[in-house]
């Protein structure tokens, strides 16, 4: 099966049986499966306050997305973009709490984010790299690490005295807040992460780093042989990821909250590792199924009113997404039909 037909049948496939398994769920609940689904599409896409909000839950997921993404590429198993989402939130509060001077605020303030989370991803892979210490495990764990340390600060040491009890920082000065469109809350992390997923699929399938990457992943002997040095290269890759989800960390924290709060994610982070499963880690398909994703979460609120049903309705849609696509990958690698890019 050629490299085109491959990944449209792996994607048809899902989606039918993703379709299946919701209206089963729907017609469970007591509803009609195609009015259901409809009405999801009104909620996320029927109008333009209903997109715009779609495109802003779909940011911080798309960016942790490329954070899973990337590690992937070395061969690596990185669930750790939710903590390095928080930890880069967590550093780039504390630079903006520092009142630096306001013309360097908001760059200095999206670095600060950015280092953060390479910092909180280095952990997982240094303890790969030196003691063989599972990835998945180790970043899995962080995750509630990182997310605990903010629920720290925010109801100790960086509690806002002005805020009547609410557990969160002082509010961001305006310079520290990136820049907002069409009227809307869609901000920079938009452009940033379209133009950070283009460029990494360029580096990934265009270049001789890439092609390195490859040889890793596919087969480390021949890697050796060839004088690659894998952990160096999972190091990097580990550290490129956490920046990508310490960018969103900020960038949710400044532009949707204005203020560091606990409960800042919303799981985006677990979300993006849907995402980068779904896209086969390939860094342009990304771009599309974070909307897809961000679309269902952001439709939860509009069906509660529309349809009367719970928000977490999406949720669950969102976890039959993930069991179809987890389905359908290993029944075709069963089978020998095709394995992951």
């Amino acid at each position: 099966m050629n490299r085109i037909a491959a990944p449209l049948l792996r994607i048809a496939s899902s989606g039918a049986l993703f379709l299946a398994l919701a209206a089963a769920f729907f017609l469970l609940i007591g509803r009609h499966p195609l009015t259901l689904i409809a009405q999801i599409v009104d909620a996320s896409v029927g109008s333009g306050y209903a997109l715009s909000e779609s495109l802003v839950r779909a940011t911080p997921i798309l960016l942790c997305a490329l954070a899973t993404a990337v590690p992937a590429r070395a061969g690596l198993v990185s669930v750790g973009a939710e903590g390095q989402l928080y930890f880069g939130a967590l550093v780039g509060t504390g630079f903006v709490l520092a009142q630096l001077q306001a013309s360097t605020l908001l760059p200095g303030m999206l670095i600060a984010g950015m280092v953060g989370g390479a910092l909180w991803a280095a952990l997982p892979a240094l303890l790969r790299i030196g003691l063989a210490v599972n990835e998945t495990i180790s970043t899995l764990l962080l995750n509630y690490v990182a997310s605990l340390l903010v629920v720290w600060v925010v109801f100790g040491p960086w509690k806002n005295p002005a805020s009547q009890g609410w557990p969160a920082t002082a509010e961001f000065p305006p310079p520290a807040l990136p820049p907002t469109w069409f009227d809307s809350r869609i901000h920079l992390g938009l452009w940033l992460g379209i133009a950070a997923a283009i460029g990494l699929h360029l580096v990934l399938t265009r270049t001789r780093w890439g092609l390195a990457l490859d040889v890793i992943r596919g087969n480390p002997r021949v890697a050796r042989l060839a004088g690659l040095d894998a952990r160096r290269w999972m190091l990097a890759t580990m550290l490129v990821g956490g920046s990508l989800a310490g960018l969103a960390g900020i960038l949710e924290t400044a532009s949707i909250q204005g203020r560091l709060q606990a409960n800042l994610s919303a799981g985006a982070g677990f979300s993006g590792f849907l995402v980068a499963w779904l896209a086969g880690n390939d860094c342009l398909r990304i771009i599309p199924l974070a909307f897809l994703v961000g679309a269902l979460l952001a439709a939860g609120d509009g069906i509660q009113m529309l349809a009367d049903v719970p928000s977490s309705v999406t949720l669950v849609a969102q976890g039959l997404l993930f069991v179809a696509v987890l389905f359908v990958d290993g029944w075709r690698r069963t089978r020998g039909i095709g394995t992951r890019p």
